[in-house]
């Protein structure tokens, strides 16, 4: 049986009513056009299972998408070092379901109020209403950040300050497209390239080498 999102359920039942009630008073043209909402609801907020690849120094991909950046940079609102920015960005085609990219503990969840500017600009990572999670890890502290576009006016994070999250495992969703930045350590081995279409929970985002850190 399909999966969805619990948070598409409202989304699918108000469009879904409105074309039982169309159609009821006999404007079958006139419902048509909430029955391919609905449709697209269903689909949108799909939420299939995936095989999460073995390993213990995996990332992997926290959303699906397009690698639209990756950039060595200095992220200096929550990590205050060195890190790999990787930026994913979400059409209203993809699954929107986001899930960790490692195994780790939440060190903090903080949303920040903001633009809707189009999730392809690069500005859009700062100046976009957004939520960041930090993870504490093995390899250190990692950063994943929601970022709402010029469609999607909300993200929701469903974990909080202490939960434990498994790589793969289902953490939130952001409601139609958008955009997902991730900031891995810097000495991570990157496996993507840009213009790559990625999977949330199995594409292979990066490596770390282990003996590198001993």
């Amino acid at each position: 049986m399909p999966k969805f999102a619990p948070e598409g359920y409202p989304f699918i039942a108000g469009f879904a009513t409105i074309t039982v009630v169309t159609f009821l008073i006999g404007n079958i043209w006139i419902a048509l056009l909430p029955f391919i909402l609905t449709a697209f609801m269903f689909y949108f907020f799909r939420d299939p299972e995936r095989t999460t690849p073995e390993g213990e120094n995996l990332f992997i991909s926290p959303a699906d998408g397009k690698v639209i950046l990756i950039k060595n940079v200095f992220e200096d609102a929550y990590l205050k070092t060195e890190a790999v920015e990787i930026s994913l960005f979400m059409s209203p085609l993809n699954v929107h379901v986001n899930r960790a990219p490692c195994d780790g503990s939440v060190e903090s969840v903080v949303h920040t109020p903001g633009r809707f500017l189009s999730a392809f600009k690069h500005e859009a990572s700062v100046q976009n209403e957004n939520i960041a999670m930090v993870m504490n890890t093995s390899y250190g502290k990692i950063l994943v950040k929601q970022v709402a576009g010029f469609l999607a006016r909300r993200a929701v994070c469903r974990v909080k300050q202490g939960d434990s999250l498994k790589r793969g495992e289902r953490y939130g969703v952001i409601k139609f497209s958008s955009r997902l930045d991730v900031y891995l350590p810097k000495d991570t081995e990157i496996r993507v390239k840009l213009g790559d279409r990625v999977k949330a929970g199995e594409t292979i985002l990066g490596i770390i080498n282990t003996l590198l850190r001993i």
